[in-house]
């Protein structure tokens, strides 16, 4: 269902970019009557981020995120496409918008088009499902059906748009295309760029956990993505290969993943702990992350420390439970 809106609206960010389904979206609306606003408006989106936006008053169109922003300075072709979209949807929509009002036999007052279409990819079956729905007023006007790619109108006033438009078979197969290859490469290639732009914001936070006295120390790190570091022990700067037990990587909310690498301390003197540290290992020549084994710095489950642990646990989503 539609609803009469100019501007599109807040977008909640819960959603991240490593769910198995992710969706490219484009918002257009137009308007006819209203003052003190732009006749045609349009948004993109990727799963719940925003990327660009253009009106009639702008021209060109303006990122709307960080990793939008630096997509357009890495590949400034991409502003050119949405530049002449934008310019072209204009003049299509106020002809549509016209025509529209004519079937509804209106001459005036506030009338608001709207459009959403786009693509659904499932990246692990590889399914593309692809969306293109048209509002008008509030309610549904006509929508194309993907898989016979033919108009089907929500009311009997889209009936002349949807006889109309389907004798556009130059269209229908353009839009074809865009809906099987299109669609789906414009998604992908921005969720790439989307989870190169975010690991690169990524600091990890590395700590150390102990359950009880006697129990290993856990090097214990979040925020991190796997193909970006790895996470280890070191004693006088060798890795150890033993008296370690590495556990598995779990995900956190926001795209990032955490892991902890358990130290067996049965063997260790008190006096031989600051021969090792925790570490947290980036790519390419970025600096290591460490800690080193000290008690002063481990979070504990007993005593005065306790608490601390509590915190971390309830702060972390998906947090490993204190070991």
């Amino acid at each position: 269902m539609f609803y009469t809106c100019i501007f599109i609206c807040l977008f909640s960010v819960t959603d991240h970019l490593f769910a198995e389904k992710h969706y490219l979206k484009y918002y257009l609306t137009a308007s006819s009557g209203v003052t003190n606003q732009p006749e045609f408006v349009a948004q993109l989106v990727v799963d719940n981020l925003p990327g660009g936006y253009c009106d009639s008053n702008g021209k060109i169109p303006q990122p709307r995120d960080d990793w939008a922003i630096k997509m357009i300075h890495e590949d400034p072709k991409q502003l050119e496409l949405y530049e002449n979209e934008c310019v072209r949807y204009q003049h299509t929509y106020r002809g549509h918008i016209k025509n529209i009002k004519q079937q509804f036999n209106q001459s005036g007052g506030i009338h608001i088009f709207q459009r959403i279409h786009g693509c659904e990819w499932d990246d692990e079956t590889g399914e593309v499902t692809a969306f293109n729905q048209f509002g008008y007023d509030g309610e549904d006007f006509i929508s194309l059906d993907p898989v016979t790619m033919t108009w089907v109108a929500a009311k009997p006033q889209a009936l002349i748009t949807k006889y109309k438009w389907d004798s556009e078979i130059i269209y229908l197969q353009i839009k074809k295309m865009f809906n099987s290859h299109l669609c789906p490469d414009r998604l992908k290639m921005y969720l790439q760029f989307l989870k190169r732009f975010q690991q690169k914001k990524v600091q990890p936070s590395v700590f150390l956990l102990q359950k009880t006295p006697s129990s290993p120390v856990s090097c214990h790190v979040t925020g991190f993505h796997p193909e970006n570091g790895v996470v280890f022990w070191r004693k006088d700067g060798q890795k150890l290969q033993e008296e370690v037990e590495y556990t598995e990587i779990l995900p956190n909310h926001d795209g990032t993943f955490q892991t902890r690498v358990d130290l067996e301390l049965s063997s260790v003197s008190p006096e031989e702990w600051s021969r090792y540290e925790c570490v947290f290992h980036p790519p390419g020549d970025q600096e290591d992350i460490t800690l080193k084994l000290d008690k002063d710095v481990i979070r504990t489950n007993w005593g005065k420390t306790g608490s601390a642990c509590c915190v971390i646990c309830q702060s972390e989503t998906s947090l490993l439970k204190c070991v």
